[in-house]
């Protein structure tokens, strides 16, 4: 083979090489995009409701490390201005949970953009994802979203009205063991255990003590 037969011969090659990277980068574009656009609907068969309860819970969040804050300072206050102060801190408090709660609501399609979507791509193949579009978007799935809280809420007072009897028992015997360690003549009477309730249920924020 001549000089110039292998020079063309190479020329082509890479020739042939950029048509199949090109090709390449093409095929991966659209299978991005495929999948991309199946994240998005996975998210949005997830979302609904439960979207709502979450912003709520991460307002809450904030809420309660703010009183958790100032509680302490409220219970050192002369008692004749604690419940005006308690008062005032209440009204404070909703106002500061409403802010919290608009901050994370409009964060939440950025978050959802920036972090959610890419990571299903990255997770899933497109098969996975059209497997679980298909799932989440069945009545059956709509069904499910919509009557877990009470399923969740049916499992843990089950549980709670299971164990009441032992657990009230098993708090006498601490509060035997308590006082003998700190000297108090008479243990405090148990207390009942709590009705259960929704384990989807937003926390609420806890207000400021009152005397």
């Amino acid at each position: 083979m001549t000089r110039h037969s292998t020079y063309q011969f190479t020329i082509k090659s890479v020739a042939a090489l950029a048509v199949f990277m090109c090709a390449a980068g093409t095929i991966h574009a659209q299978t991005t995009d495929a999948k991309r656009a199946l994240s998005v609907r996975v998210i949005a068969a997830q979302e609904g409701a439960e979207l709502g309860r979450l912003h709520e819970q991460l307002a809450a969040s904030a809420t309660q490390q703010v009183v958790s804050n100032w509680n302490p300072r409220l219970d050192v206050m002369p008692e004749d201005k604690r419940q005006a102060a308690a008062n005032a801190l209440d009204a404070e408090l909703k106002k500061f949970n409403d802010d919290a709660l608009k901050l994370v609501a409009a964060q939440s399609p950025k978050a959802r953009e920036s972090a959610l979507i890419p990571a299903y791509v990255e997770r899933f193949s497109e098969d996975e994802l059209k497997q679980l579009a298909a799932l989440m978007e069945a009545p059956v799935f709509k069904k499910y979203q919509t009557i877990a809280p009470e399923l969740g809420s049916i499992f843990v007072k089950a549980i709670v009205d299971g164990t009441r009897g032992a657990v009230e028992a098993r708090s006498k015997v601490f509060d035997t063991a308590a006082a003998k360690i700190v000297g108090a003549t008479n243990a405090p009477a148990a207390s009942p255990a709590a009705p259960a309730t929704s384990p989807a249920a937003p926390a609420k924020p806890a207000p400021a003590k009152k005397p």
